[in-house]
């Protein structure tokens, strides 16, 4: 009787390791590594100016924010540009590109500043750097005024602009295993808000940039 049922048992124990084998692995997702994601990015612009995101929004090309196919949406990425080590943080509020290969698709502001609309798609590096804070919000913006690797150097910054302008802050950034120090001046919510601020510091011969703002000093 015994020798019987050895078959069924073999099946039944054969059927359980193949089940085990065959489940599937949790692994974290490549942009939530701290080093972050690396891969193509594209751009967007006028055929999709005007239109609805998948945040809602209505898309602005103008805008510093970008498409992603899973990270969430109102969250703020660091974005590099590998070809000429350009960095610049933007917004997610919209999904895509659903193109193999790539992993982000810019707008057209965001491709520009990172010198990405000539060539169209470039490889570049995604690193999480500010998860969305109470739901979908709006945009921040910042006037960054320079970008230093000596920390004192920013700081000598900080202080002569402070003299001019206030809300200056220092936005510390790791990118590709190097320290910069960002000086910045605001948080805005809007970019034409910004770009008064830009003006201004611009009129005082100060090289600048609109960037879009982590949201915090």
């Amino acid at each position: 009787m015994l020798t019987g049922h050895r078959p069924a048992a073999f099946t039944l124990l054969l059927l359980m390791l193949l089940t085990s084998c065959a489940a599937p692995q949790l692994r974290p997702r490549s942009w939530e590594d701290p080093s972050g994601e690396i891969g193509l990015a594209s751009w967007y612009g006028v055929p999709y100016h005007g239109r609805r995101t998948s945040s809602g929004e209505v898309y602005d090309m103008y805008q510093l924010t970008a498409a992603h196919r899973d990270i969430p949406l109102g969250s703020w990425v660091e974005v590099t540009n590998l070809n000429n080590a350009r960095s610049l943080t933007v917004r997610i509020n919209d999904r895509g590109p659903f193109v193999e290969g790539r992993i982000i698709d810019l707008s057209y502001a965001a491709a520009s500043l990172l010198g990405i609309t000539g060539p169209g798609v470039v490889p570049v590096r995604v690193r999480l750097s500010q998860p969305p804070v109470g739901g979908f919000g709006p945009a921040l913006y910042s006037v960054q005024v320079a970008s230093f690797s000596a920390e004192s150097s920013a700081q000598a910054l900080k202080a002569e602009l402070e003299r001019k302008v206030s809300g200056v802050h220092i936005v510390k950034a790791l990118v590709s295993g190097d320290h910069y120090y960002r000086v910045r001046v605001g948080n805005f919510a809007s970019q034409t808000e910004a770009k008064a601020t830009a003006e201004r510091l611009a009129g005082l011969g100060y090289r600048v940039l609109i960037v879009g703002s982590e949201g915090r000093p």
